[in-house]
Formats: structure tokens, sequence, C-alpha cells
């Protein structure tokens, strides 16, 4: 079975990548390289095709020529911050060019597609953890693009007979045990690797927004998930395919660490301290953001490997290794 994996030489989609081909699928990078790193993909002369999905005829024929059978589609651009002061690009990339991988599906005859979409599609209530059936109201456009994707995925299998699986991540962790490969974004904005740019030097402070949230220590409480079982879920997802089906899975781990509990950890892990300080809360922040992934543990017996602990140090271990991240890597 041969896969394409669009932002796959991502963070996550890189991760999906190398797992797929573990399991020994035929696995293929389709991605623009703004955000993600050509290190980031094995034999990536022969695995990462560079292009863009806003060129529906690039990905028709990359679909046909490399002989396709199911589609990964990670590729989108999906800061929070960012969404809110230049929402037209999100509603470009995430939107026109998720109605153009779905057209080139069409076209080829592929109608397996596993969608990576994000806990941002939620109404943040107090309920918590979320399940797939509680309200969704997004608070950022970044959100709102994501559920007009869902919704545009329905639509398609109702009228063309695609199967997919909506993936709603909650927050991505940690990098491959081997060392080899983790997360390097031109602008980071996730707390683990912040922590650990602020440990070896890459960046003066960390900031921590909000003290004053309804939490034990006034820090905002996150569910933190290896970027590896994430893979696996998304090849379970793969491997269930039905046509003219829909699913849709929480990837959580049913609890929640604080930023301070995170900082605390990765002091720990590289054996020194953090020069943090508290910064005022961001729009578009809820207090707690936990999931319930019953439904994907029972569905599709779903068991994720990695502990917090195990979490933090695999990023850690990446970040000691290659401090500059992929530059490292490529000298």
């Amino acid at each position: 079975m041969r896969i394409l994996c669009t932002g796959g030489a991502g963070y996550v989609g890189s991760a999906c990548l190398r797992y797929l081909l573990k399991k020994g699928y035929e696995a293929f990078a389709f991605d623009n390289l703004s955000e993600g790193n050509a290190a980031a993909v094995p034999d990536s002369d022969n695995r990462l095709i560079v292009g863009d999905i806003l060129n529906k005829r690039h990905l028709i024929d990359t679909l046909n020529s490399y002989k396709i059978d199911a589609v990964m589609h990670f590729a989108a651009v999906a800061s929070v911050p960012d969404s809110i002061a230049m929402p037209a690009q999100y509603w470009e990339v995430n939107v026109v060019g998720t109605k153009n991988v779905l057209d080139a599906m069409i076209e080829c005859g592929i109608k397996n597609i596993v969608f990576s979409s994000t806990a941002a599609t939620y109404a943040f209530t107090d309920k918590m953890p979320l399940d797939e059936a509680d309200l969704q109201m997004p608070l950022t456009p970044y959100g709102t693009t994501k559920l007009a994707c869902e919704s545009m995925l329905n639509d398609y299998r109702i009228a063309y007979g695609i199967g997919f699986t909506v993936m709603r991540y909650f927050n991505a962790s940690g990098a491959d045990l081997d060392g080899e490969y983790g997360e390097d974004r031109r602008v980071e904005s996730h707390l683990i690797p912040l922590a650990f740019h602020t440990a070896v030097g890459r960046r003066e402070k960390l900031l921590v927004y909000g003290d004053d949230w309804p939490t034990a220590d006034g820090s905002c409480v996150r569910d933190y998930v290896h970027v590896e079982d994430i893979a696996q879920a998304h090849v379970l997802a793969m491997e269930n395919y039905q046509p003219n089906v829909g699913n849709i899975y929480n990837i959580g781990s049913n609890t929640g660490a604080s930023v301070i509990e995170i900082i605390k950890q990765c002091e720990e892990a590289c054996c020194n301290a953090i020069n943090w300080q508290f910064a005022p809360r961001r729009p578009g922040d809820p207090a707690t953001l936990v999931a319930s992934s019953k439904k994907l543990r029972d569905e599709l017996h779903w068991r994720p490997r990695h502990s917090l602990e195990a979490i933090i140090q695999s990023a850690y271990d990446w970040h000691h290794r290659y401090p500059r991240g992929y530059a490292d890597k490529n000298t």
C-alpha cells in the first residue's frame, strides 16, 4: 500500500511517515518546505516531493505517478496567534488546500483519507475531558478553518463515497526514541521545545502566559501525547478504512499537566534551571484542555506507549544532541 503524506516533512507528518515505513508501507511526503525539514524524511531524494497543496495539478500528477492508495493530510498553517492576525492565509491554505487534496483524490479514484484536525475546533467549556460529541465552537480562525475542513470531508463522503478519519490532536510532543528526529520549526510555539531551547541557550527566557488561571498553580493545563503514539493512531485509522464512512477521534492521554509542571520536569531532564517568567494571557487560550480518548481506545484498540516522562526525556535527548535542530544534522 502506498500512502502520500501531505505536510510529510513537518513534525507530525514526518513522524507518521517514518512510522508507516517501520510498518512496511510505502510512504511519500508532499511538502512545500515552508515549515517542514527535508532532513526529517528518510531517503528524502526518493520520498520527498516538493510541492504545494494550493497547486491541484501537481497533486493530481503526484497521486497518479506514485500510484497512491491513501492520503494522510497534515499540510496546514497551524499557529493560533498567526491565525488571528492573518485569517486570509488560514482560509486559503487550510480550506482551499484541503479542497484541492480532496478534488485530486476524487479525480484519481482515491477514497481513503486521514485528516489532521485539532482540539481548537471545540468550545472550551468547564467540562473536561472533552469527547468527540462535545460542542464545537472555535475561538480562533485556526480552529474555524479546521472545523470547516471537517464539514467538507463529510460533504465529500456523502457526494463521492470517500471514507475519512478526522484526528483531533491535543498536544503533540516528544521525539523519536533513537534521537535522530524531533521537533524543529522555524518559529516555535510549543512549550516543551521552547523550554529546551531556553535550556540550551537558543532563547533567553521562556514566557508562561497567565498566572491566574483557575488551575492548581495558576498556569494552563494541557494534554500531551507522544508523536509516535499519534502516528500509531493514524495507521490504525488508515487500516480501518471503509468507503462512505466517516470517523472522528480525539488523540489524547485523558490527563493533563500544567505549564509549570512541564517546566519542572524539563529542568529535571536537563539537570539545569530554565529561565522563565509570567506574561499576560493570550487570546484564544483556555485554562484547561484535556482529551477523552475512550472512543479511539475502544474502536481502534489504540494504546499510547509513551508516558509524559518519556515524552520529555525523548525531547531533551533530541534538543541536547541537536541544539539547532536539523541545521545541526545537516552539518
